[in-house]
């Protein structure tokens, strides 16, 4: 009888460690979803950062975070990033971005490091639009792990509707957690 009480015991135990391992294992996420196709003649010129995931290599800007994107010659696209720093001094980063598949591909790699380094993949990092509306004004902007998000608009503000409406499709097709999202100040 006793043995039974002790098999009983470490089944029941057993169990249970189950299933908190199961609840304690994170579930498993769709891979991102980008735009069907990327326009990037309509996605070039100056786009506001309305809110981000906080980032190291932003880590000194504190407001009025912009982007300007212009197709080069050769293809490409330059990236000349612009923000405010505590105390009102001014940051700027240019950089080159390439899509990655076919000329409409939303799907683009994006550098800051000198030209002589691009042979390098690691200084390439993943630019994916995953959220764009018809009339090019409001995007998202992230990677295929979801460690970065930026919400980008043509103007300095956005409508409350049309921003919540974004944040819902970053929830509900794309399986984002908003908790870290932070607000841009715009001056």
């Amino acid at each position: 009888m006793r043995k039974n009480h002790y098999i009983i015991g470490l089944l029941v135990f057993c169990c249970s460690l189950n299933l908190a391992m199961a609840q304690a294992e994170p579930k498993p996420v769709a891979p991102i979803k980008t735009i069907a196709s990327l326009d990037v003649a309509r996605y070039q010129g100056t786009w506001y950062e309305i809110a981000k995931f906080p980032n190291w290599f932003q880590r000194k800007c504190i407001a009025d975070t912009n982007a300007t994107y212009k197709i080069k010659e050769d293809g490409n696209v330059s990236v000349t990033n612009r923000c405010t720093f505590e105390g009102g001094g001014k940051g700027e980063a240019i950089g080159t971005a390439r899509q990655i598949g076919a000329p409409t591909s939303p799907i683009l790699e994006v550098r800051f490091a000198p030209d002589w380094l691009a042979f390098l993949p690691m200084v390439w990092g993943d630019y994916w639009v995953i959220d764009i509306d018809p009339e090019y004004q409001l995007a998202a902007v992230s990677d295929p792990g979801r460690k970065y998000l930026w919400i980008l608009s043509r103007t300095k503000t956005v409508e409350p509707s049309k921003y919540q409406a974004l944040l819902g499709r970053l929830v509900n097709d794309n399986g984002f957690s908003l908790e870290q999202l932070s607000l841009t100040p715009q001056n």
